[in-house]
């Protein structure tokens, strides 16, 4: 089969990239109000973008037109935390994702501890193994949209905190012991399968 994206339901286009375009990391954004309100959100477009200076980008949806708390606190304090997402906290992960009034606090909504950043003012989430402190360096609004599109942001990374017992050595990490939790297309994850190793000529 073939689809024009022009010529389909947004619904579709959707429901086809989120089953192709898999697996994928999901960054479980931490971020805060002007008026000091935590939030908590999980965005599966997400990625790292370079590594010299480190960049991580995501992308949040604008259904209906309207932005997310986690888009409009990004815009106004220029800063956030990615907190990776592990099995033993893809619940309270998952759970994040609903609709909240912007008073929320998801920390205690879904039950997970906040902890002081080193460089940004976000929380990080003390359940992760992994997070990544960044401060915005650029985003731009997809155009051409039919239901509100989409903004991809752009952020440097200014700290990285890693629990010790998942080092190897300096520069690896232990996928055992990680356990990353990745999303696939509908309400499905996967954990980590198979490894294996092809080695560059």
């Amino acid at each position: 089969m073939e689809f024009d994206p022009t010529r389909i339901d947004t619904t579709l286009v959707y429901r086809l990239l989120t089953s192709i375009i898999i697996p994928r990391p999901i960054a479980w954004v931490s971020s805060i109000s002007e008026e000091g309100i935590n939030n908590l959100a999980p965005f599966s477009y997400f990625n790292m973008v370079g590594d010299d200076p480190p960049h991580v980008m995501f992308s949040t949806r604008r259904d209906n037109n309207s932005n997310k708390d986690t888009l409009n606190n990004v815009l106004e304090t220029g800063q956030f935390v990615v907190n990776m997402v592990t099995k033993p906290i893809v619940e309270p992960m998952n759970a994040s994702a609903a609709h909240f009034p912007a008073d929320v606090d998801e920390f205690e909504l879904v039950g997970v501890t906040p902890i002081s950043s080193i460089k940004v003012k976000p929380m990080r989430v003390a359940e992760s193994p992994i997070q990544l402190e960044c401060e915005l360096v650029h985003h731009y609004f997809l155009e051409g949209h039919q239901q509100g599109g989409a903004c991809v942001l752009i952020g440097r990374v200014v700290m990285i905190h890693i629990n010790d017992d998942l080092l190897l050595d300096e520069t690896r990490i232990n996928p055992d012991l990680y356990q990353p939790i990745s999303r696939l297309g509908g309400s499905n994850y996967c954990e980590q399968g198979e490894i294996f190793s092809i080695k560059r000529k």
